[in-house]
């Protein structure tokens, strides 16, 4: 027996619960399949188990697309603003920490539990352990599944990136968008920490745990947070950013004491100039086995008025040179994908085959760290659910 839909999601993350929310606010009959036993299982990881479920300074700069254009229709007719109404409605109680970052409370299942009372308010069926093995396209989209056929004039692929395949990530959107020839966009890695070459990491990689505030800039790209020295190389907030921006073999550029003077009062004391100086001052800004290996590996060969202010230079203007990432393993989202040239900005429809949508991470648009990807996939899910 084959099941009728209005719509079928594939998909049960937070782009796709959302689009299904939408859809069924408007009366369509609407299934969610999903491959995994349960749904929305990176909600749940994110945000340290409290999900950072939006950012209220969202702004389409915030976001990376072949096209920085694409994001902008979606953004704007759902906003953060939106979506915490959302959980003001259900009670959950929340707060924000640095740079506009929203965080529920207590825990990040009140989210998941939220979208999922919505969407049994709405009259969605969520059908859960499913494998979709094969896909049709005559008058209706014909879906060959583990658990029987289904049907639908819109089919809506939901089904996120490669990042974190140990939470079930895979390739099938991207295998979906090639069946139906809809252009990609190479994907890679983003929000992931980098690795170092063997000799860098000699240099660094003993100190691993040990982190400090920089700037870390590709261009006119800089992110000023926290980085966190690893085994492998170099991770933290700052790293995790610039990472979205760096292809190999670019060098990203450290500011290792943004806005401040390290060692312009050596200048003024002639008797005074040596390493041990340098990584006294050295030590009142960063981690002090930081500094010492810092001084160690950069300190000039005389100290002339003109080499410690080639010293202060090199330390606002750190280069390294990652010999790669991490990998999808350990990135919090793929960058790359569908290409945004082959969609509607307004509705998240293939411009191709008609009542073919894609949404979520599955899509060229990657945002940065701190609840930005979250409102991506509340903006593009709404958009299509609105538009089913």
């Amino acid at each position: 027996m084959t099941q009728q839909f209005d719509a079928i999601i594939l998909g049960a993350g937070a782009a796709g619960l959302m689009c299904a929310i939408e859809a069924g606010k408007r009366g369509r009959r609407v299934a969610v399949l999903e491959l995994a036993d349960r749904p929305g299982k990176k909600i749940l990881i994110s945000g340290g188990g409290r999900c950072n479920f939006t950012n209220i300074h969202c702004r389409p700069e915030n976001f990376l697309s072949a096209n920085p254009h694409f994001a902008k229709s979606a953004l704007a007719r759902y906003t953060p603003r939106d979506f915490l109404a959302l959980v003001k409605k259900h009670g959950i109680a929340y707060h924000e920490k640095t740079l506009g970052q929203l965080f529920c409370d207590q825990s990040s299942r009140q989210i998941l539990d939220m979208l999922l009372a919505e969407c049994a308010d709405a009259g969605v069926e969520i059908h859960l352990g499913t494998r979709t093995e094969q896909i049709e396209n005559a008058t209706l989209f014909t879906l060959h599944t583990s658990k029987g056929k289904f049907q639908t004039s819109a089919l809506v692929i939901a089904t996120g990136g490669l990042s974190i395949p140990k939470m079930g990530a895979t390739s099938f959107g991207y295998e979906i968008a090639r069946q139906f020839q809809v252009k990609m966009i190479p994907t890679r890695p983003a929000l992931v920490p980098l690795t170092l070459s063997p000799q860098d990491c000699a240099n660094l990689c003993d100190l691993s745990g040990l982190s400090t505030e920089v700037s870390a800039s590709i261009g006119r790209q800089h992110f000023r947070e926290k980085m966190l020295i690893t085994h492998r190389g170099l991770s933290g907030p700052a790293i995790l950013q610039i990472s979205s921006y760096w292809t190999p073999p670019q060098a990203i550029q450290l500011d290792l004491a943004p806005e401040k003077s390290l060692f312009t009062s050596m200048l003024a004391t002639p008797s005074s100039r040596d390493a041990a100086k340098a990584a006294s001052l050295l030590r009142e800004e960063l981690p002090h086995r930081l500094a010492d290996r810092l001084i160690a590996l950069a300190q000039p060969s005389s100290w002339t008025n003109h080499a410690i202010r080639e010293l202060e230079a090199k330390f606002h203007r750190w280069p390294i040179i990652p010999s790669g990432t991490e990998g999808y393993d350990k990135a919090e989202v793929t960058a790359g994908g569908v290409d945004t040239n082959e969609l509607s900005s307004v509705t998240m429809e293939s411009k191709r085959v008609p009542g073919l949508f894609f949404i979520g991470e599955v899509v060229d648009v990657s945002g940065h760290l701190g609840g930005f990807n979250f409102q991506w996939a509340w903006a593009s899910g709404a958009a299509a659910g609105r538009a089913l």
